[in-house]
């Protein structure tokens, strides 16, 4: 036996298939955050959940299918973001019948409409990895979509359905997503909080970025109070940066 090989053998690790491990669905995501959204420790993969979901948003102003866009931030730690979009597909999947296509885009990465050059021209974010990473991170996370006068919800935990989605005995005028999420203590220190001042100038800086696209920001009272910011504000800026350069100059 040459002296590697006895090595390998009496170092008590050995390194066979069985050391292969293969994690499914959203399993990788929780295991490794940081390769998706970065450091969970600093802040910055904190923020990233919100900017992903933003980004989705924008992606539809982008295709001529919205032009308000609403970030808030709760109370409780959440936050919801909401849009006037033609809201997340809520019909079943071929590839996956038992599955609506909105399950599917929440608990399968790559998975969504921006590897469809029909349907997005452009985009930004993660393409097909946003939204069912910052699921996977999130304590829990509520989807509601308004379709053709319909409203349907879903719920999740840690990224697993907790039930099928729902069509809700009401209808509604509205149109569009709205995803209310809780980032995951476990996953991030219980510490790290929103910034609420960077959110409140990622807003702003958006409105500028996307000339004619509106974006109310909405802030609990108190954490608006504890942060010296409103509590709402309504960006609309219809020059994009040639406001921006304006109001700098002033």
């Amino acid at each position: 036996m040459s002296e590697i090989e006895n090595s390998q053998s009496n170092d008590g690790n050995e390194y066979d298939a069985d050391s292969i491990q293969v994690l499914r669905g959203l399993d990788a995501v929780r295991k490794r955050p940081g390769m998706y959204i970065g450091d969970t420790d600093d802040g910055s993969g904190l923020h990233h959940m919100i900017y992903e979901v933003v980004d989705n948003a924008i992606d539809e102003s982008l295709a001529g299918h919205c032009d308000l866009v609403e970030v808030i931030l709760n109370g409780d730690g959440s936050a919801t973001i909401r849009d006037n979009g033609r809201g997340i597909p809520v019909d079943k999947h071929p590839k996956f019948p038992s599955k609506s296509a909105l399950e599917v885009i929440l608990t399968t990465l790559h998975a969504g409409g921006k590897f469809n050059n029909k349907i997005y021209q452009t985009s930004g974010g993660l393409h097909g990895v946003g939204i069912s990473v910052v699921n996977a991170l999130s304590e829990f996370l509520n989807v509601e979509v308004y379709r053709d006068k319909n409203i349907y919800s879903q719920d999740f935990k840690k990224g697993k359905p907790q039930g099928e989605l729902l069509k809700l005995d009401q209808k509604t005028n509205k149109r569009g997503t709205k995803v209310t999420f809780k980032p995951d203590e476990s996953i991030f220190d219980k510490n790290i909080i929103f910034n609420i001042k960077r959110l409140y100038e990622f807003c702003k800086s958006k409105a500028y970025l996307f000339a004619g696209t509106e974006v109310k920001w909405v802030c609990d009272n108190k954490l608006a109070l504890d942060n010296n910011i409103p509590n709402s504000e309504v960006f609309n800026f219809s020059n994009g940066l040639e406001d921006y350069l304006n109001n700098e100059i002033e």
